[in-house]
């Protein structure tokens, strides 16, 4: 294998040859733990690790890279000790993620390493958000975020590529081509030669290296890096090496023609620049061995580091608490001569995104048509005007993406707003939502500072695609905020007391009220505390507890039947306010719950769960759920208007009040 030594010093090239074989020398100690038990799963990177080790020196120490599981020369090359990772291995308390999650599942702000997730794909737009922030931060510096060949196939991939390309963002997205996606080889992977195919059609530079010759990894990863720097944009970088071990362990290699083996072993990274440095005299065989047993001596005593730590300790308080990031919200309520204004509830919640872009320099808004245009529903409309197309950012169609850059611009301790252009939409970035934006905190104390605004609800004859009412799916995320404002007051006031809580917030507004409902709006910023439900009106003969149009049918039905009933407005549904509703009640005896949402699995079956087992003895009535038909939302205004519930509501609260 040629090695290139250009101006190199000696010093510099045994630096790299050290950090080149730390990775190696861990991982033959790991596959005896993993043998002996100690640690439980292992995914080797030995035949690659001048990838990592290569592309990690190459960069500045403040510049983020995303790496994978088989890119154990990140960590290292990036000083992270030593201890502390065979914790996180061996799933002690003392690990990156306190025993929540395994091998290179982590990252550090620290050593500005972003872990992966099992999905692999979602990182590269991960990526892109934290080279966003540097360039509207006006920061000279790179990302690089890693891909293996298999995972390119994923839509992530695509998506991540071509909104860098769009937005111009200094990313490297490095592929390591080993021929493999566990079993499945490159020829039922993709039809093209290689990944450099790939950089003419996103209008990108793409380069192919040599993956297994550390100087010519280092060499052109610390070229691009410097003409990025001062040129930003996006560049793929194809790095053809072998993986010598199986995807993991427990796989095996059964699948691999052996002449691989035997053609790949002769370009064994280590061994190949091990070698090229003694044949230049730069190596004598007595450092090699000091190199050897030091980087030896460090492992044992990192080894011995972990094993004094303990096992992580069950505390289910701790557990529930860390799933959302420290955050202690308070009303902010305008004094009484603060002037108000008669607003729409789609005024309201572009005062609210106004005033928080005032307020918050470092939140960013994105999505589908919301800067010239001010989205289809125009609730951006006039803000790129004020603020400018850096932070209000049209989008190419990528829920996946965009979501994914609003990881990243919170890594870099920014906010963002994605709208989603329907909340139906939403499915194409479900992903991205329930296992990187919801899970980042608990897993290793990374927020994720993201609202993301759903336009919802049935009634506007749109048909399956453009009525869904979702709310229910992300209820059941631990880790995300959930809200839906039935009224301008609080659309405003909830928008901005979720663009101010550094965790995810899905916000979600009712299309049908968007110009059918005004109200009395403060002109000044205030916030409307999340987890606080409203009693909207009050009465004695039942209750209703319900969120979003659900408010407007049950003020609707109370008038028509002349019913003395509570109404409570929830708000919040995640979390949702259980005294409130606990008070409700065991006031009235008799509780009904209404959605917009399908019956079965809806946020109203939890609800009527956790009164039956909370309030029953106060209750004179079983818990009436009334909800939409469980089927798709028709087109159709008949179909559709069977399919809504408040005919069934009607039903439902006379038989409830004669029970």
């Amino acid at each position: 294998m040629p090695f290139d030594r250009a101006a190199y010093p000696t010093e510099q090239l045994l630096t790299i040859y050290q950090e080149l074989l730390k990775p190696r020398l861990i991982e033959e100690k790991m596959l005896i733990l993993l043998r002996q038990g100690k640690i439980s799963k292992w995914f080797s990177g030995i035949g690659q690790e001048a990838i990592a080790v290569g592309s990690t020196l190459a960069l500045n120490p403040d510049e983020y890279i995303l790496p994978l599981h088989r890119n154990l020369g990140v960590f290292t090359a990036r000083r992270v000790p030593l201890g502390r990772l065979f914790a996180q291995w061996e799933g002690k308390e003392g690990g990156f993620t306190k025993g929540r999650d395994r091998s290179f599942h982590f990252g550090s702000r620290e050593h500005h390493i972003v872990g992966m997730i099992s999905h692999l794909g979602p990182q590269l737009a991960v990526a892109d958000g934290i080279a966003l922030a540097d360039i509207l931060d006006e920061k000279k510096r790179v990302t690089l975020v890693y891909s293996g060949d298999g995972g390119a196939s994923e839509g992530d991939f695509h998506e991540a590529l071509n909104v860098a390309a769009v937005w111009q963002l200094p990313v490297i997205f490095l592929i390591e081509n080993n021929g493999y996606g566990l079993s499945t080889p490159s020829n039922e992977q993709f039809r093209c030669k290689s990944f450099i195919d790939k950089g003419p059609a996103y209008g990108i530079e793409a380069v192919q290296i040599d993956g297994n010759n550390v100087l010519e990894v280092y060499s052109t990863m610390q070229r691009l890096a410097e003409d990025l720097r001062q040129n930003p944009r996006p560049v793929l970088v194809e790095a053809l090496t072998f993986r010598m071990r199986g995807h993991e362990e427990a796989s095996g290699t059964k699948y691999v023609p052996q002449e691989l083996f035997t053609e790949w072993a002769a370009k064994d990274p280590v061994a190949t620049y091990e070698q090229w440095l003694i044949s230049e005299g730069l190596l004598s065989e007595t450092a090699r061995h000091q190199f050897q047993e030091k980087i030896k001596a460090e492992i044992e005593q990192g080894l011995r580091e972990a094993d004094t730590l303990p096992a992580p300790t069950p505390d289910p308080i701790r557990e529930l608490a860390d799933m959302y990031a420290p955050f202690e919200g308070s009303e902010q309520t305008p004094t009484p001569d603060v002037p108000a204004t008669v607003k729409r509830y789609v005024d309201a919640i572009r005062d609210g995104l106004r005033q928080s872009l005032e307020r918050y320099p470092e939140l960013v808004l994105m999505g589908q048509d919301i800067a010239e245009y001010g989205g289809v529903f125009k609730a951006t409309e006039g803000l790129v005007e004020e603020f400018g197309k850096g932070r209000v950012r049209n989008t190419p169609l990528c829920e996946s993406a965009i979501l994914g850059a609003g990881l990243g611009l919170s890594v870099r301790g920014k906010k963002s707003m994605v709208e989603m252009q329907f909340a139906d939409f939403v499915t194409c970035g479900f992903n991205q939502i329930v296992n990187n934006l919801a899970k980042s905190h608990y897993r290793w104390g990374q927020n994720a500072d993201v609202v993301v605004r759903l336009p919802t609800g049935a009634g506007t004859a749109a048909g399956p695609f453009h009525s869904q009412s979702n709310e229910a799916w992300f209820t059941h995320t631990p880790g995300l905020k959930v809200v839906f404002p039935s009224n301008p007051h609080d659309a405003k006031g909830l928008l901005c007391a979720a663009l101010e809580d550094p965790n995810p917030v899905m916000y979600f507004e009712h299309k049908l009220l968007y110009r059918s409902v005004s109200g009395l709006v403060p002109d000044a910023y205030y916030t409307t505390p999340i987890g606080q439900a409203a009693l909207v009106r009050e009465g004695n003969e039942l209750s209703i507890v319900t969120y979003g149009m659900g408010v407007h049918w049950a003020l609707q039905m109370a008038e028509e039947l002349n019913v003395s009933c509570d109404i409570l407005d929830l708000r919040t549904l995640l979390p949702w306010d259980q005294e409130a509703v606990r008070r409700t009640a065991e006031k009235n005896g008799r509780v009904l719950v209404l959605h917009e949402d399908t019956l079965t699995g809806g946020l109203g079956a939890e609800l009527a769960a956790w009164i039956g087992e909370n309030c029953f003895e106060h209750l004179d009535a079983p818990v009436h759920r009334v909800a939409s038909l469980d089927t798709a939302v028709p087109f159709a205004p008949t179909l559709e208007k069977d399919f809504l519930p408040l005919q069934r509501l009607r039903d439902a609260v006379e038989k409830l009040r004669n029970y």
